[in-house]
């Protein structure tokens, strides 16, 4: 296993005095979901890691928080203590990117391990500057894996292959899917226990979530009958507007309890981050967007521990 360099933006590295942060929770005791605020306590630290629980992070849209998300809500499950995998799968390699790995120099990558049977997956992992969180990273020699895998036997379950050997590792493995319902998208619904799904609140997003439904529920009935949707987070929310509020309240109105209780507002940190190559955890840890991924990892965690009805 080899590290991550983290060269790209160090003229960015200079922090700016962090604003104080808002409350997520409304006086009325309501949070920005519309529903009553609930409070989940700090998770329990674990005796033991393994086996990894595998969410695909997907949205066909693109713009919507999707890698942003990837990377702040694997580094707020490590400061929980959980080991942490990140899975680049998007060959415009964002994810790498924003965790400072310069994926353009890289040798070995997701894509290899899709198309080369021979490489060993500990030649492609890589620590991250965060503790407890490795990465797979990717560039745009994944574009290619799509054509190479279409005539292969089993197809769909490459990606699948490729992590079995090293899921007793880790608590989580996220991966990063790429903005379409492709082969490599499927792959990652193929081999995943759940789908989370960020989503910009904005018209267009709440359209494109019906289309994306249609993908899961297919793969679920035809690949992978565990498929689970682990919920949706709302993105770039901006409690300002109008336009903002009324897509929360359909999102939550269609999906109910879906949707989880944190909301991911709208800040300048997050392009900060991506230009740091580092987790707004890290970047800016007192800030508000900080806290939601912190309150983020507390419900995935919270929803994936708790008894099943």
């Amino acid at each position: 296993m080899v590290s991550a360099a983290h060269d790209d933006g160090a003229l960015f590295r200079t922090r700016q005095p962090e604003p104080e942060r808002p409350t997520l929770a409304h006086p009325s005791g309501m949070g920005p979901t519309g529903r009553p605020y609930r409070d989940i306590p700090d998770p329990q630290p674990l005796s033991s890691h393994g086996p990894a629980t595998v969410i695909a992070m997907c949205n066909q849209k693109g713009g919507v928080g999707k890698t942003t998300s990837t990377i702040n809500l694997g580094a707020s499950l490590a400061e929980y203590g959980r080991r942490v995998l990140l899975v680049d799968l998007d060959p415009q390699g964002a994810l790498s990117a924003g965790l400072g790995v310069p994926h353009h120099e890289l040798d070995l990558t997701v894509h290899n391990l899709l198309v080369e049977p021979r490489v060993a997956i500990d030649d492609v992992l890589m620590r991250t500057r965060v503790d407890g969180m490795d990465l797979l990273p990717s560039n745009i020699d994944l574009s290619a894996a799509e054509i190479q895998l279409v005539t292969e036997v089993g197809r769909e379950q490459t990606l699948g292959r490729v992590l079995h050997p090293i899921l007793d590792r880790y608590d989580y493995v996220l991966i990063d899917c790429q903005p379409s319902l492709g082969l490599l998208t499927v792959n990652a619904l193929a081999c995943a226990d759940s789908v989370l799904i960020p989503m910009e609140c904005e018209y267009f997003s709440l359209r494109g979530l019906a289309l994306l439904n249609d993908t899961v529920d297919k793969v679920r009935d035809r690949l992978n009958p565990r498929l689970k949707l682990e919920g949706i987070v709302v993105t770039m929310f901006d409690a300002r507007t109008l336009h903002s509020r009324e897509v929360m309240n359909r999102v939550v109105e269609v999906f109910g309890d879906v949707v989880f209780d944190t909301v991911i507002t709208r800040t300048v940190r997050f392009p900060e981050t991506s230009v740091a190559g580092e987790p707004i955890t890290t970047w800016a840890p007192k800030s508000a967007g900080a806290d939601a991924y912190r309150s983020l990892a507390r419900e995935v965690i919270h929803r994936d521990t708790a008894p099943q009805s």
